[in-house]
């Protein structure tokens, strides 16, 4: 009699793998994104950056009530697509352009996990407690909002989101915390090599883009962060650096403006669908 039973549970739990792995779609194009605050959305957005697209969503990643958007779920991908109260980031035109550029078949999704003021350690997987522990206190708040752990909620989403679709791109913005350190290139390294193994993914199998900062032309205080940024290719085969080249900055020489964002975004965009369409 036992032997009946075991093999019932067996099969139940073949179908359930396989209506899992029925479920997720494989036109459906997953991209993470992280950094600091230019990747947080520093600039507020306007009416015409709320106009949804139905082939780009976003993988909410922090609770918003007052949005009515709950953590781990998908929403049309509008700003905010960072925590609650942020503003517009290279990934609102990052998904629209790269929507336009690719079949009507494909639909995107982004997640995005960002800190204002972090240095790329917050997002080392073993060491990030180290860092944690001596950030400032307006710091520690919003790390709180990812349950402690920016890195650990990045990857426990993109899990989620594996279960709907397929992680096809990382995208990253940080380094003004960083600027003028060397072994920045390799930290990154550290992090992408992370999160490819911890999801299942090939190493270098999925492509990083990492935008450049304020550039000197438009008074960027860290733009000499630029140079050692270009470097990144030469340390993971498969990333690619992303101009600022003309994209607009407010004064404070940090952040871009809303139509800095927009063009930097829409950069980021052409060269996944670049990328994408060499597959």
């Amino acid at each position: 009699m036992k032997k009946p039973s075991i093999f019932f549970s067996i099969l139940f739990l073949l179908l359930l793998t396989s209506q899992k792995g029925f479920s997720q779609d494989p036109n459906f194009y997953i991209f993470l994104s992280f950094g600091q605050s230019n990747m947080e959305g520093n600039a507020r957005f306007e009416p015409q950056d709320t106009v949804a697209n139905e082939r780009f969503m976003l993988l909410q990643a922090v609770d918003c009530p007052d949005l009515n958007r709950k953590k781990g779920n998908w929403y049309p991908a509008v700003p905010p697509l960072s925590r609650c109260n942020t503003g517009i980031t290279p990934g609102d035109y990052f998904g629209k352009t790269l929507a336009a550029s690719l079949p009507d078949s494909i639909k995107i999704g982004i997640i995005n996990v960002s800190v204002g003021g972090c240095k790329i350690e917050l997002f080392e997987k073993d060491s990030y407690g180290a860092y944690v522990e001596t950030a400032p206190g307006w710091m520690k708040g919003m790390i709180a909002q990812y349950d402690g752990n920016p890195y650990g909620s990045l990857v426990e989403l993109a899990k989620l989101a594996q279960q709907d679709g397929v992680i096809k791109g990382v995208l990253l913005h940080q380094g003004e915390s960083n600027t003028g350190d060397q072994s920045w290139p390799k930290k990154v390294e550290g992090v992408y090599d992370n999160l490819l193994s911890d999801l299942g993914l090939a190493p270098d199998s999925v492509p990083l883009l990492a935008g450049e900062l304020v550039s000197a032309e438009q008074g960027g205080k860290c733009a000499s962060m630029n140079p050692i940024i270009a470097t990144l290719p030469s340390v993971i085969p498969n990333s690619y650096v992303i101009s600022s080249a003309d994209c607009e900055a407010i004064p404070d020489g940090l952040h871009f403006s809303a139509a800095g964002y927009r063009l930097l975004g829409s950069r980021y965009g052409e060269k996944m669908a670049e990328l994408l369409m060499k597959e």
